[in-house]
């Protein structure tokens, strides 16, 4: 579904934000990306949508290659980011229908947008409200909300949880948790060591825009992830996260 392959960003002003990383993200998987701010995550995040080309290597989503044929491959991804951005004049629904039509759905209808919204737990008194007045967590449930209408086979998230309450963002890994068994593919990012090892399938460290650890479900079994974060991230100078 999404693989990224020997990919390298180095910026014009000579700063390397990720270099020669490798990863695979399968139907059915959520792979999460641990690391500090500046370790590369973002920038990852940007490539797999088009918006930042990379200096080198290439991304592939659904086979597409995001460099060449950046529209098509678009049609397959919805991104959620820490800050959901919607238009704060439109209710819930006029947003579903205005982003569902963007993403290539004009024959979308108002039960589909309904039906979805209620999917990601957002119930039918808020489904005409302005959406300037929501809550974090209620923007970010219309963000996977708009990746459900879409229909999209893979999910990128930015720091999701960030800023949310402890149930608000159990709520929103349990959501997560179901889209996985629909066979999504997600890749997230976050500084969230704990929420990382309850949903990751499998997991990565960047540091300084490289993988330094990668591991699968299983071999996250017997080990201490926190531990093993703050060994990889306290590596920048001053013993410091950067």
């Amino acid at each position: 579904m999404l693989r990224i392959e020997k990919v390298c960003k180095v910026y014009a002003n000579g700063v390397r934000a990720v270099k020669d990383l490798d990863l695979t993200v399968s139907p059915g998987e959520v792979y999460v990306l641990l690391g500090a701010n500046g370790a590369g995550k973002t920038t990852t995040l940007m490539m797999c949508l088009g918006f930042l080309n990379p200096t080198s290597g290439r991304i592939l989503i659904n086979d597409i290659d995001v460099r060449k044929d950046p529209i098509a491959a678009k049609l397959h991804v919805a991104y959620v980011s820490e800050n959901v951005q919607l238009e704060p004049n439109f209710t819930a629904i006029q947003n579903l229908e205005f982003f569902a039509r963007v993403g290539g759905r004009p024959d979308v209808t108002r039960k589909e947008i309904s039906d979805a919204l209620l999917r990601v737990g957002l119930p039918g008194d808020t489904h005409n409200r302005r959406c300037g007045g929501f809550s974090k967590g209620m923007r970010q449930r219309l963000g996977i909300a708009i990746a459900v209408i879409r229909g999209t086979d893979l999910v990128l998230l930015d720091e999701p949880t960030s800023g949310l309450d402890p149930r608000g963002g159990q709520e929103f890994i349990s959501l997560l948790k179901v889209l996985r068994g629909e066979g999504k593919a997600i890749l997230m990012t976050t500084h969230d060591v704990f929420r990382a090892k309850e949903l990751a399938d499998h997991l990565g460290i960047m540091v300084s825009g490289e993988l330094a650890v990668s591991r699968t479900r299983g071999e996250l079994l017997n080990e201490d992830i926190e531990n093993l974060y703050l060994e990889h991230v306290e590596t920048s100078v001053g013993g410091k996260a950067a």
